[in-house]
């Protein structure tokens, strides 16, 4: 059995967005951040957030994956490198924005814009898009590289959020599974 951390990008994840449409399908399984912080992010808010869910979804029986998105693929790898030693059996991150990129909410997240990418401390999966208006994707094949993860551009899909119109995104579960299964 797995249980997921969801962590969501800004403004959370509206309920059309496949992070949403999964954590109805999962019930109990899933647990989502609860930074206070969700219309201007702070880093240290939102790592902390995904301690605390991490330790809520840690009490079942099983592994625990994240399940990020945008901005919380940047709250994901932060807390991976704060907390090396979780019990994470994968990070599942779609679509990073590049904090150097020009369409980045720098004013809104401004503790996000010194981020680099590290190695992670565990295996991950960042999913791309070949025309996301928040990241190359040769950046986001860069953040992979540093990242030390696989790396899956998954066709033209905009940010890979409700507007993509993914829907369930059937693709996406496969991708986490292959993840989860390792």
């Amino acid at each position: 059995m797995v249980a997921y951390v969801i962590i969501p990008g800004i403004d959370r994840s509206d309920e059309q967005h496949w992070q949403t449409l999964w954590e109805r399908q999962w019930g109990a399984s899933a647990v989502r951040i609860s930074p206070a912080s969700w219309s201007a992010p702070d880093l240290d808010d939102w790592v902390d957030a995904v301690q605390e869910a991490y330790q809520d979804a840690s009490k079942q029986d099983g592994h625990v994956a994240l399940a990020a998105h945008s901005l919380g693929c940047w709250a994901a790898s932060t807390w991976l490198n704060k907390y090396p030693s979780s019990q994470i059996c994968g990070a599942f991150m779609v679509a990073p924005p590049d904090p150097h990129g020009p369409a980045f909410p720098r004013q809104a997240a401004a503790t996000f814009t010194g981020l680099s990418a590290e190695p992670l401390p565990r295996p991950a999966l960042v999913v791309g898009s070949a025309n996301d208006p928040y990241c190359t994707p040769e950046a986001a094949a860069g953040f992979v590289a540093r990242w030390e993860a696989q790396w899956h551009l998954a066709g033209a899909c905009g940010h890979l959020n409700s507007t993509s119109g993914l829907g369930a995104w059937q693709h996406g579960r496969v991708l986490l599974g292959s993840l989860t299964r390792q």
